[in-house]
């Protein structure tokens, strides 16, 4: 009896012993960006762009040349939009209207808002969500159970990953865009349904943010022809710069009625915030009464959802914004390719320039494309992709000017030469105060 006490005690002292306090383990292992955080706070991650969104904002007390912006189409300080939200602040404020929509909180607003946004996007019906990254994850969890399989993938958005994570069932990824891989991942799927009575769900996107390449959306319907399942295309980058009217990516490859669930974003070509999913009215119906973070959310203000009609109408109406978007783009990366800079393989607005060095490099790159250059752009590095990468991101909008591109390959061009000469190499990690 006594040593059954003793060792009793024993085994709770080295449970004890081995235990961590929940906020020392957080301390001592702040992930792999956190743990550059007070050295990239405020500058390199998390900075402070102050100003009217627009090409030129100020950036620690200096006017900088912004690339790093999702205002694809101009949108967020045009005249007419900015009197709409004004106008529409002033008649409703924000917290109208109260409650989740199927509670309290529904409007005609809100409903002719999603009627006008399938329509745009070729679909039945559409349903609103208050953001876009939450959206799909739950849209994820609330469309398959543990008898379906997903297949995704591999540089799907982390909103799809954490969806996936969501399921309980099994999942199968197929390297970005490898079509062959992605049947191989179809035929695995296709028995293992078979077995459990399950159902398949395809998830891509249809621009790619960080590469800017399309996502093989008809390559992957036509192999509908060989296997049942349920296509969901994210087109975040795409609803509103793709195809001759803006309809996404599944009208600029001639698909989009084939695409079965669709994702459009308000936070980039809209300039707002939110999103939508666009599909057959049946399937928006289910999402309307299953999908958790939609249920049990309060609905979208009026004041966003009016100016959200004014931007949609400016879409539709105005094709001259997608048109001097397009020629932004266009002359960046012909004049990027011209000067040699590697851009991958994007057929997009969304335009990466891909360099090789270290992370040091890379921080001392930025900093004086920022210092001396005032030129704002994204940057990437390792762990977010493989070590001895550089990618920065530029993000061209309707707003942009042909001397605004010239000046900005101009400003890469000079600190490339930097780089390859090794002089970024020198001094360690840009300090900044």
């Amino acid at each position: 009896m006594f040593l059954r006490g003793f060792i009793t005690f024993a085994s709770l002292i080295l449970i004890f012993f081995f235990m961590q306090d929940l906020f020392d383990k957080i301390k001592n292992n702040m992930g792999n960006i956190g743990k550059y955080s007070k050295e990239s706070h405020g500058y390199f991650t998390f900075p402070k762009l102050e100003g009217d969104i627009a090409p030129r904002m100020v950036f620690r007390g200096k006017e900088r040349l912004n690339w790093s912006l999702n205002n694809y189409l101009g949108l967020a300080n045009h005249p007419e939009v900015r009197k709409a939200d004004t106008d529409a602040a002033v008649k409703y404020g924000y917290a109208m209207p109260m409650g989740a929509r199927m509670m309290s909180g529904n409007t005609n607003l809100h409903e002719q808002l999603e009627k006008e946004l399938a329509a745009f996007v070729q679909k039945q019906d559409a349903i609103l969500v208050n953001y876009g990254y939450q959206a799909m994850a739950s849209a994820i969890d609330c469309l398959v159970d543990r008898h379906d399989v997903i297949v995704y993938d591999s540089e799907s958005h982390a909103c799809i990953l954490d969806g996936v994570r969501l399921h309980m069932g099994k999942r199968f990824v197929f390297p970005h865009n490898d079509i062959e891989s992605c049947e191989k991942q179809l035929q695995r799927a296709t028995k293992l349904v078979q077995e459990t009575g399950g159902a398949i769900l395809v998830i891509t996107e249809g621009v790619f943010g960080m590469s800017g390449d399309q996502g093989k959306l008809k390559e992957i319907i036509d192999l509908k022809k060989k296997y049942q399942f349920r296509l969901f295309v994210d087109d975040a980058h795409g609803v509103g710069t793709m195809g001759a009217h803006g309809g996404g990516t599944g009208e600029e490859q001639g698909c989009q009625d084939k695409i079965d669930i669709y994702f459009g974003t308000f936070a980039k070509s809209f300039a707002l915030i939110g999103g939508f999913i666009a599909a057959d009215e049946a399937v928006v119906n289910f999402l309307r009464y299953n999908m958790r973070s939609q249920i049990f959310a309060k609905a979208l203000p009026l004041a966003l959802v009016e100016g959200l009609l004014k931007r949609l109408d400016l879409i539709r109406t105005k094709p001259e914004l997608r048109q001097n978007l397009w020629n932004i783009t266009r002359a960046l990366q012909s004049g990027l390719k011209e000067a040699g800079f590697n851009i991958g393989k994007t057929n997009t607005p969304v335009t990466p320039v891909y360099l090789n060095g270290t992370v040091d490099e890379a921080t001392n790159l930025t900093f004086e494309l920022r210092e001396k250059y005032n030129v704002f752009c994204s940057i990437v590095v390792y762990p977010v992709i493989p070590k001895g990468q550089i990618i920065l991101r530029l993000i061209p909008t309707a707003v942009h000017t042909l001397d605004d591109v010239k000046y900005t390959i101009d400003a890469f061009n000079a600190v490339r030469n930097k780089l390859t000469s090794g002089e970024f190499a020198q001094g360690g990690f840009a300090k900044v105060n």
